[in-house]
């Protein structure tokens, strides 16, 4: 490992690119993430591995730029925040229609509309429900802190890889912003042309003369086939479900209630915890690491020994939704959030827990 720095959630984001040798990034300058594209320019990585840094036009123009460059058997990936990812909505569902794998980073802020730049969750319909049309999935992670920004962008990439999809990494404006000690992993080199010919065959790269041509599209006008394709990706999904599960637990062991949170609303209530226990009040946290696929299991399981969850959101309430349908109506699951970029405090989440569960 190399020597441990002292970063923003942002810049780590751009650094861990470098470092697990990323081909390509393009993007559009959008608070609160602008500071991956400021990081990336200043960096100049293309002297130190090669890596194509480009600001593009648009979000528009960005997500298409990824498209032609990951067609290639290209590392590509681009970052924005809310609004620009409401533009790339178009690319991503290409990008899944085609079976490209990607990585795409979204530092949530508040909304709708252009809304305001301080830090939100209220993307998570637009992220896991598909934002775009048709039968896709964005496979996505919810890193919680610095180390997590940098550790979870290689992951993404193979991840990406490994399904041939978009791999969303879903965060916000505190932890894009925060400053926190993180370590990064040794350098990685890119791969060759010729290593993505030998190890991607459905990558659009110069062939020799008399093979076969590599095309690579979502259009498949004959309904029967487009069908077909659906049901691929279907089955496809159903193996992500059943490997790509990824959570936390925290201080679950003798809960009697939870809190399930992601994000920096999952660091939020471990203060909360904290808070509740010193009164006598037994709850623990369920972080889902993975958003899609979203641990049901996990939940599910809990619901044997807990009295009730209370979901915690930076939103009017939409991971609740998943939060019900793994509980099933075996406990009751309730809803808090604060909005427009407000933040929750530990002491109003525990109050909201002993008004909503145990009468105080």
């Amino acid at each position: 490992m190399s020597e441990i720095k002292l970063m923003k959630g942002n810049e780590a984001i751009g650094e861990a690119s470098i470092l697990c040798g990323a081909d390509a990034y393009y993007a559009y300058p959008i608070t609160p993430q602008s500071e991956i594209v400021e990081y990336l320019t200043m960096e100049q990585p293309e002297k130190r591995t090669g890596m194509v840094v480009l600001q593009a036009e648009s979000e528009i123009a960005s997500i298409n730029m990824v498209y032609g460059a990951a067609a290639g058997g290209k590392k590509a990936f681009t970052t924005s925040s809310s609004p620009g990812m409401s533009l790339m909505q178009e690319g991503l569902s290409y990008l899944a229609g085609a079976e490209i794998p990607c990585v795409v980073v979204n530092v949530v802020r508040g909304g709708p509309g252009l809304g305001t730049i301080q830090p939100s969750q209220a993307d998570y319909f637009q992220t896991v429900k598909g934002g775009g049309h048709g039968d896709y999935k964005l496979i996505t992670l919810a890193p919680a802190s610095v180390q997590e920004m940098a550790d979870f962008v290689p992951l993404a990439f193979d991840i990406a890889f490994k399904y041939l999809n978009p791999v969303m990494i879903l965060t916000d404006g505190i932890i894009g912003q925060m400053m926190e000690k993180v370590q990064f992993p040794e350098q990685q080199p890119r791969l060759t042309d010729q290593e993505i010919a030998d190890k991607y065959p459905w990558a659009t790269v110069g062939r020799k003369k008399g093979t076969e041509r590599t095309i690579v599209t979502s259009l498949r006008l004959k309904p029967e086939l487009q069908e077909n394709f659906n049901l691929k990706l279907q089955a496809k999904y159903r193996e992500v479900e059943k490997n790509e599960v990824r959570y936390e637990k925290i201080q679950c062991e003798d809960a009697e209630y939870l809190f399930v949170a992601y994000g920096s609303s999952a660091r939020i209530c471990q203060k909360a915890i904290e808070l509740a226990r010193a009164e006598g009040i037994k709850v623990g946290l369920f972080r889902p690491i993975s958003l899609y696929p979203y641990p049901y299991q996990a939940i599910d399981d809990m619901t044997n020994q807990i009295k009730g969850i209370l979901s915690i959101e930076m939103s009017a309430g939409q991971m609740i939704e998943d939060v019900r349908l793994a509980v099933n109506g075996k406990v009751k699951a309730v809803h808090y959030g604060r909005m427009g970029g407000m933040i929750a405090t530990p002491g109003e989440i525990v109050e909201v827990l002993k008004t909503k569960f145990i009468g105080a």
